[in-house]
């Protein structure tokens, strides 16, 4: 594959040449006061991207399915009952390791492309009386169906139910790419990782605790060593960790922040919108629809564009990467073939994107799709014509 081209998949991402080159550094003494000039920033950095004045972050040299272990280990015990939707890949995923450690996992099924039914929720949590659910799992993204969920509703439904579970959000390809309220909407303990919206190479899992986690931790059961945020504060507390830490990409999250902060958080969730609309706008343009079911639930990461009935969607990905060396994403589970994925996040402009819109374009006539050439690409640009001719009035 030609590495110069705009990768397309929902992360890893495109990784911008300042971080690039943040990650590749020299050894250092990871006990020496050295190591906590990267390793402070870059946590204080993430906070604020988390939006988040009272919780804690810790970051673990894995990628966001080690922050879900994180997640359950220690703020639960075995046995305990959570409440969970599957309405995609990666809730199910989640899902799962539920049960693997042992715990009750009250499933809502929703088809794929379907927010969380937070009205649903609350009226779970509104029966439960004697509080069995201890945590209520949410994925704000869901990234195998291009689905944003609203997790301030799913904590309305919790207040409006007086519920005290916990609440755990899967932001893996969210936070960073769109807006993200951890204090705000109450979330106790926020999973995201390296690869996606920080533009950074995989390896890091990035977990925000709330101070009421941070209380649950005391009690859970779960076992858990690697993972234990008990012994990771400890070694925040002397500028180390408990075990060797990835330092290249520890200072790679602290340039990836310091970026974020510097375009402006709002800046930055808005360019992820004006991007993922150009995309959807050419999506209508080729006669085709996403996954997701409404406008609302439309992800600003990650859009899945259903092909017609009968075509291998996949048949898609694997031509872009042989022909004209792009890569796009394949359908996952329940819509394995039925749709492909265009990644709209972290490192990209309205140029990049309008080059993947013309190799998918390309692609689609090879394979004989009914998509006139010039359509999406035309609905695109005069989609991001009209966003800087808007900015430009806007700053005059």
């Amino acid at each position: 594959m030609n590495n110069q081209n705009p990768i397309f998949i929902p992360g890893p991402t495109n990784i911008p040449e300042v971080l690039r080159k943040a990650v590749d550094m020299p050894t250092i003494d990871h006990r020496s006061p050295v190591f906590g000039q990267i390793l402070h920033p870059a946590l204080d950095g993430v906070k604020k991207v988390l939006k988040t004045t009272s919780g804690e972050v810790f970051v673990f040299p894995s990628t966001g399915t080690g922050g879900w272990e994180t997640a359950i280990t220690n703020t639960l015990s075995p046995g305990d009952k959570v409440l969970a939707a599957r309405n995609g890949m990666f809730s199910h995923r989640w899902i799962d390791m539920c049960q693997r450690h042992g715990l009750e996992v009250e499933v809502v099924t929703c088809e794929w492309g379907e927010g969380i039914p937070a009205d649903t929720f609350e009226d779970i949590l509104s029966k439960d009386r004697d509080h069995k659910i201890r945590a209520v799992l949410a994925t704000h993204n869901e990234t195998a169906t291009g689905v944003r969920s609203d997790i301030a509703a799913v904590r309305r439904a919790l207040d409006a139910a007086n519920h005290p579970a916990l609440l755990l959000v899967d932001g893996v390809s969210s936070i960073g790419c769109y807006d993200f309220r951890m204090d705000e909407w109450g979330v106790d303990v926020a999973v995201t990782g390296s690869q996606k919206g920080f533009m950074l190479p995989p390896g890091l899992a990035i977990v925000g605790f709330s101070p009421k986690a941070l209380e649950a931790v005391e009690s859970a059961k779960l076992p858990r060593t690697f993972f234990d945020i008990r012994d990771m504060a400890k070694g925040y507390k002397n500028n180390a960790y408990p075990y060797t830490p990835p330092v290249g990409l520890l200072n790679g999250l602290k340039t990836s922040t310091e970026m974020l902060l510097g375009e402006g958080l709002e800046n930055v969730f808005a360019r992820h919108h004006r991007i993922a609309e150009g995309v959807r706008k050419a999506v209508h343009a080729w006669g085709m629809s996403l996954c997701a079911k409404s406008p609302d639930l439309y992800s600003d990461s990650v859009s899945a564009i259903r092909t017609p009935e009968g075509f291998d969607a996949n048949r898609i990905v694997s031509h872009a990467l042989n022909t004209y060396d792009m890569a796009f994403g394949t359908g996952l589970g329940d819509v394995a073939g039925k749709v492909f994925r265009i990644g709209h996040l972290g490192s990209l402009t309205d140029a990049m994107a309008l080059s993947g819109l013309s190799v998918a374009e390309m692609v689609m006539a090879d394979l004989g799709l009914p998509v006139e050439l010039g359509s999406g690409v035309a609905a695109a640009q005069e989609h991001y014509r009209s966003s800087a001719a808007q900015a430009r009035k806007q700053a005059a």
